[in-house]
């Protein structure tokens, strides 16, 4: 049975006008042990509830099978992604959920953000598993050189895993497509100099290309293999062959904008490179910022940029069909900031309305962007920033779960409804 709350968030849904809604299915809660224990069928019902509800609204499920959560089960025995064992734990819990759901399922991606993941959890030890070491941060256990690349190895070809058993197993009669989301900042040179466009190339190919190229190429980008060598593992000849199933599409995640400036033959004097990448990202030039703040540090409001990062990302990878996956504003909701201010979200109204125009301006240059989703419909728990940061359309009392339509919920409704709004913008498929 739904709660009374689950109903709402799905009424909301169809009174906005959305015809797709995007959610991640959690590993735990459909094999708490992995491939060494049993299917939690309770697991799986609730899923299908959710998938069932939305379809009767015409809603259609855009599915990730990982969103960084894992069994503490695969941590315990083998290390998780830090062992290849994983890639036959990943394929195995995909192929549960493409038997469980796939009749219903058109749209696949096998990770959310894993370039974004292994950073927090192997480089600097923010999230689980917590590992890391000195500049990076002061674990208990880790090493930063090391460990981001042998746990993105391993998630790139659980992915390649993944899409070699639907590509052999399921597509041809569930029809649907797949793909994989990726956290995808903008980083614009801080000086029109040959260095600091360097440094930005340096910069997008350890964070989106890192993913992106191996998939779509079969290797890592050539700046990543010069710069670290036999840090960087390689692909085997099967590797190989399983990558070349490729994708159907790429979801991109993007929220905003840096300055990268060159550290490899210019001295950077204030803040902290990127060690690898002998890069500074910066939101900040001869003292002014790259764009407005928000709540969240470091995510600047910089519309330009979205046009820029589709328009890479449509250039390196010969137009892949593209969805963006993940877009939206932050609110600080701490230091006293009232509902009626919440409420009250010009700001992410204007957020929107820019990022999209911007958007559109790639699409009216042949960018395949097939879609579009903003992050949140409602507040969340928003991962280490906890209830501080609200992304929501909808506003959540934490006490009492009600919810409230913000001012950009309405505005967003009236944005799917009017084709000329629609038609502005240059989209005709927006989710």
């Amino acid at each position: 049975m739904f709660s009374l709350t689950y109903q709402e968030d799905i009424e909301l849904m169809h009174s906005l006008g959305v015809n797709s809604y995007r959610f991640s299915i959690s590993w735990s809660r459909i094999l708490p042990k992995g491939r060494f224990g049993e299917i939690n069928r309770a697991g799986i019902e609730f899923y299908n509830n959710l998938i069932d509800a939305l379809l009767l609204k015409g809603i259609q499920p855009f599915v990730t099978v990982n969103h960084f959560d894992i069994p503490q089960e695969l941590e315990d025995r083998y290390g998780a992604w830090l062992s290849s064992q994983i890639q036959e734990d990943f394929g195995y819990f995909a192929e549960v959920c493409f038997k469980s759901f796939g009749d219903r399922v058109k749209y696949w991606t096998t990770f959310n953000e894993p370039n974004l993941m292994v950073k927090l959890s192997y480089l600097t030890g923010l999230y689980p598993p917590a590992h890391c070491s000195k500049p990076y941060g002061n674990c208990t256990t880790g090493d930063s050189a090391i460990e981001p690349y042998i746990a993105a190895h391993n998630i790139i070809l659980s992915h390649a895993t993944a899409t070699d058993i639907y590509r052999r197993k399921y597509q041809a009669k569930q029809g649907g497509s797949m793909g994989i989301v990726v956290s995808a900042i903008w980083y614009e040179p801080l000086r029109d100099i040959p260095a600091d466009r360097s440094a930005a190339q340096r910069a997008l190919a350890f964070h989106t290309a890192w993913f992106l190229d191996p998939i779509i190429y079969g290797d890592y980008p050539p700046e990543m293999r010069q710069i670290l060598g036999s840090r960087l593992p390689t692909f085997s000849s099967n590797d190989r062959r399983k990558l070349q199933n490729k994708l159907d599409f790429i979801g991109i995640n993007h929220y905003s904008s840096l300055y990268a400036q060159d550290c490899m033959f210019f001295s950077c004097n204030s803040g902290t490179p990127e060690e690898d990448t002998y890069t500074l990202l910066t939101g900040e030039k001869d003292g002014r910022l790259i764009g407005m703040t928000t709540g969240m540090p470091t995510l600047y409001v910089v519309p330009w940029g979205m046009e820029k990062i589709v328009t890479y990302i449509k250039e390196r990878y010969n137009n892949t069909p593209m969805y963006i996956t993940e877009n939206g504003y932050p609110q600080d909701s701490k230091n006293g900031v009232s509902k009626k201010e919440l409420l009250n979200d010009v700001e992410r109204v204007e957020y929107l309305r820019s990022y999209v125009t911007s958007l559109s301006g790639s699409m009216r240059k042949g960018a395949d962007v097939r879609g579009y989703f903003t992050w949140s419909l409602i507040d969340n728990f928003e991962w280490a920033f906890g209830y501080t940061l609200r992304f929501g359309l909808y506003h959540v009392d934490y006490n009492t779960l009600e919810r409230t339509p913000k001012l950009s919920a309405r505005w967003y409704k009236r944005f799917l409804s009017s084709p000329k709004m629609l038609k502005q913008i240059g989209g005709s498929d927006w989710r």
